[in-house]
């Protein structure tokens, strides 16, 4: 193919190769800890998303107008231990719960229950598994949080088959703000926003330039060697 436009596609080829060079910086280990690029900005906009996700102060004020609630429930779990464990959870809640196999039966008052499940929940949300697995005779911390949401799920889901839309609602709202995002941000260490706004912004002010570089590169590599985008002619009627 003939070169049309040496000085263009030579711009194309630099930045090209600075594109590349930029690349390989990323991929490299060298963003703190030995981690590359991508791990260092996937890392720290995790620590943002967790610090920017903790409900459980508002979920515990809401909970309290449940205090004194009786609720009563039988669901059918995943599998036997996991309806063993719950029942061990809900028990150190205060309500009676017994396990049958895959079945689980409890009772007693929602508002505490609930308010026990926001007091493991905010112990896994600081990182403190040890505080969730001392409650439970050694459980496993995450194992006992995913008994909580697994066995909440289940009596979201009976609430609602039974028309108690309220306490459905509340269950559903503890599960999803609190017990799943402290189970899935477990490890991570939360940071603000605010703490972190100009390296934030830095980074996407990059990923957008990142992005046009590239493609300024393929245009005047393009068009260096003849190779553009014209408006067709219309082809009139004779």
């Amino acid at each position: 193919m003939a070169m049309r436009n040496s000085r263009t596609f030579g711009i194309g080829v630099v930045l090209a190769i600075s594109f590349f060079s930029v690349l390989a910086l990323i991929f490299a280990p060298v963003f703190g800890d030995g981690k590359n690029g991508l791990t260092y900005a996937d890392d720290l906009f995790n620590k943002l998303s967790k610090g920017s996700s903790y409900f459980i102060p508002k979920l515990q004020k809401g909970v309290q107008g449940y205090a004194g609630r009786a609720f009563e429930a039988q669901v059918t779990l995943d599998k036997p231990e996991t309806a063993a464990l719950a029942a061990t959870l809900f028990s150190a809640a205060g309500a009676s719960a017994s396990a049958e196999g895959a079945k689980l039966s409890v009772s007693g008052d929602l508002g505490a229950v609930l308010a026990a499940v926001l007091r493991d929940a905010d112990d896994m949300y600081r990182n403190d598994g040890a505080a969730v697995s001392a409650r439970y005779g050694g459980a496993k911390e995450k194992a006992a949080l995913k008994t909580w949401w697994t066995a909440l799920a289940a009596i979201d889901k009976s609430f609602k088959k039974a028309g108690k839309v309220e306490e459905a609602k509340i269950v559903s709202d503890v599960n999803k703000k609190a017990v799943e995002t402290a189970y899935n941000y477990f490890g991570v260490e939360a940071q603000q926003v605010a703490d972190k706004a100009l390296l934030m912004t830095g980074l996407l002010v990059f990923y957008v330039i990142y992005t046009m570089w590239w493609g300024f590169a393929i245009f005047y590599i393009f068009d260096g060697v003849g190779l553009t985008m014209t408006k067709a002619k219309v082809k009139k009627e004779a």
